[in-house]
This record gives C-alpha cells, structure tokens and sequence, in this order.
C-alpha cells in the first residue's frame, strides 16, 4: 500500500504573515515547494526571507512559496573573477551605481529572454518589490556604459544576508560585473551570505555553493534581525576600475 501524497498547504490573504508551515515540511518534488497562496505584502514577504522562503510563480498561476534543499549560496569574499573576466572589466568603460534605478532594473529583469516562455516577475511581484525598496530592504545595482543601463540586479538586504532575485545582462560581463560590485561591498559590511536561491552551472562557476536548508535556517535565525536594512553606498556611479 502506498502513502498518499502530500497535499500543498494553502494561505489565506487573511492569514498573519507567519501562518507558513515549517520549512522541512517542503515538498521533494517539485524541490523547496512549501505553500500557495497568501499575498505579497511587505510584512509577509520580510516574515518568508527571514526564515529561508521566496515566492515564485507565472503569471495566471496562485503565489507559491518554496524553500529548497539544498539552498545555492555564496559567500562574498569568495566571489570567484577569472582573469580572463578581471581583464574585460579593467578595459571596459562601465560605471556602476546602487539604487540609482531599481525601477529599471526591475522591468529589464522581467524582459523576455530568449529559451523562456514567459516571465515569473509579474506586475504584482514588481509593486510588492517596489514598496520593500522604498522601505529600504530592496536594492539595485546598476551597471551603466554611457547613458545606456546594460546589466544590474536587485534583491533583498536584511541584517547581514544579501537575497539575490533576479539579474540581467545587456551587454557581455554586464551582469558578472554587478555581481562583482555587489559582493565587494557586502564584504566590506560584513555581510554573511549572497542567497542565489537556485543552482546552476553560472553561479557555481562564480563560487557559489551549496548548503543544506536547515543550516542556511539556521544562519538566517542569527544573521536576519528583524528590522535591520542593509546599508549600501549611494547613487554616485562610480567606474568599475575602482573596484578590480
């Protein structure tokens, strides 16, 4: 006789911000999937980083929550700039800057990409992220040639744990290079971990790694204190060079 399988949990909109069910009772398969439904008010989405969960979700679809194991992660000193990278950057003529256009950002992030059919940065996601930005939680990094935005990435900075959301590329190393910024000055904040979410072969060839959910649990209990915004420097583009 086989067991039944498991059932998703559901919130309601009108359930409190931590109403999520613990993180150990995700799902196998589909990997980290944890619960549906609920909103993506400031207060729920802050409660879910806090404790290792993210939504993601298409369009047309219900918000799902997910909590995978193993969590790709990377610590910021170990960011990994191959020589080969270190020399593109050096000779380029790109300038970076933090916060000057989440906006921005945000909308180049959910562009449509070639290999995808669709984008999981709906309207509704891209306002709960705009909210938590002008509370201060969200940032961008910006990553300019000229006039012309040509990479960046945003995510969420609480205590001393960077959640990295989405990144996007317009030129060649234009995301790598907001990477590299991002990293550098999280190190120099002493901040613990850049949560990448999911794996792949990209970031691990960037020196990410992998950690088990509940010892990444177990780091977000100590390095998320409620409430504390991640300082980054201001909106002054800077050239790439100061930072290689």
């Amino acid at each position: 006789m086989t067991g039944r399988a498991p059932r998703i949990i559901w919130i309601s909109k009108d359930d409190p911000p931590d109403a999520f069910p613990p993180v150990d009772q995700a799902f196998d398969e589909p990997n980290g999937l944890l619960a549906a439904g609920g909103d993506l008010s400031a207060d729920r989405l802050l409660y879910a980083y806090r404790h290792g969960i993210f939504p993601w979700y298409d369009e047309g679809q219900p918000i799902l929550w997910w909590s995978p194991d193993p969590r790709c992660v990377l610590h910021p000193s170990e960011f990994h700039v191959a020589r080969r990278l270190r020399r593109s950057l050096n000779s380029s003529q790109f300038e970076v800057s933090f916060n000057s256009a989440f906006d921005e950002v945000i909308d180049a992030c959910a562009e449509h990409r070639d290999g995808q059919p669709g984008t999981w940065i709906t309207t509704e996601m891209k306002n709960a992220y705009q909210v938590l930005h002008s509370d201060g939680y969200a940032h961008s990094v910006e990553v300019w040639h000229g006039n012309s935005l040509v990479g960046g990435l945003y995510g969420l900075g609480i205590g001393r744990v960077f959640f990295g959301e989405s990144m996007f590329s317009r030129e060649n190393n234009a995301s790598k290079a907001a990477m590299l910024i991002l990293c550098k000055e999280l190190h120099v904040r002493n901040v613990e971990l850049l949560d990448c979410q999911v794996v792949s072969p990209h970031l691990m060839s960037l020196g990410a790694r992998l950690m088990h959910r509940s010892d990444f649990a177990e780091l977000l209990d100590h390095a998320c204190e409620p409430g504390t915004r991640l300082s980054l420097p201001g909106k002054k583009r800077r050239p790439i060079k100061d930072y290689l």
